[in-house]
């Protein structure tokens, strides 16, 4: 997959493709399904996804909490994944939140990216104050020569699929749910930093991540899926992770911390991709170290078992 980042200055093999436009925090199935609209409109043309970053609500809100369920990076993975061979990944700036809906239909999508066809979703907002949807998209088209295909809203069990639905899902501590509308586990993606190493003293070695800038899951324990993406031990292996604070240790900045089972190495500086498989418990505090390597020998033992039969 080729990631495009500058609209005014794209090759002539980079024009042409059928694009779903959107912000795919998530890549959950209702943003499926729009890229497979995407990728049926145009069978001769290069399946494309236009996205942005930040994501424009961070750009709007920066102070607001944070709320995305994946990075930049991991969208672009999960969008692999589907088989997208052109990410547009366009800079979310002054410039592009000034334009007119008319303004970004024809130097964007028109001018600057020659797309052949667009999708978007029944929901879909564009252009300065968000003041454009896609009836005035499907004119744009027609006037500008490109074809627009307006997606209806997903549902499953009665409910719409929606990120929104999904944030919900994980700060109840429902991650298959969360998992069903995704249709993939939700992961967490990032680099191993060093840590304290107390894990490492109780015979719980594990790779420490930070969360900072995704929507927090609920803090606690989990059985977990770890894919580690680069690296001397590339691979997938199971595992429970610990997800918030650590209150045992009077910790402050929310992380996520992983024990991979049945593993031996020094993963600092890799990446790990984590699968939010099962909520086993909250966080706890205990009397001393004895009885928080008991629940820790526990939580891995349920983990296992849960994981046996995923």
């Amino acid at each position: 997959m080729q990631i495009i980042r500058d609209f005014q200055f794209v090759e002539p093999e980079d024009r042409g493709a059928s694009v779903a436009i959107g912000n795919f925090d998530g890549v959950h199935l209702g943003h499926q399904s729009v890229i497979e609209l995407a990728r049926n409109a145009e069978l001769n043309a290069p399946l494309g996804v236009m996205t942005f970053e930040p994501h424009p609500r961070e750009y709007f809100a920066p102070e607001a909490p944070p709320f995305r369920l994946m990075r930049g990076n991991a969208r672009a993975h999960r969008l692999e994944k589907l088989g997208v061979q052109k990410l547009y990944e366009l800079p979310f700036n002054s410039a592009l939140a000034g334009m007119t809906p008319e303004a970004f239909a024809r130097n964007v999508i028109c001018d600057g990216l020659g797309l052949s066809h667009v999708v978007v979703g029944a929901d879909f907002c564009f252009g300065k104050g968000r003041s454009g949807n896609p009836q005035d998209l499907v004119r744009f088209g027609e006037e500008m020569g490109f074809g627009v295909t307006i997606a209806p809203l997903l549902e499953r069990t009665e409910n719409v699929v929606s990120s929104t639905a999904i944030r919900m899902a994980l700060s109840e501590g429902r991650p298959r749910d969360a998992a069903t509308m995704l249709g993939h586990w939700h992961r967490i993606e990032g680099e191993v930093v060093g840590g304290e190493q107390r894990g490492r003293d109780l015979g719980y070695p594990t790779a420490n991540m930070s969360i900072e800038g995704l929507h927090p899951p609920r803090f606690g324990v989990y059985a977990v899926l770890v894919d580690v993406l680069d690296g001397p031990h590339q691979g997938s292996y199971h595992g429970a992770a610990s997800v918030g604070t650590r209150p045992m240790f009077q910790g402050e900045v929310p992380n996520i911390e992983t024990f991979l089972f049945d593993f031996s190495g020094d993963l600092y500086g890799a990446t790990l991709s984590v699968g939010l498989v099962d909520y086993l418990r909250p966080e706890m505090t205990f009397d001393g170290l004895d009885g928080l390597i008991s629940q820790m020998d526990a939580d891995c033992a349920r983990a296992r078992e849960i994981l046996a039969s995923t």
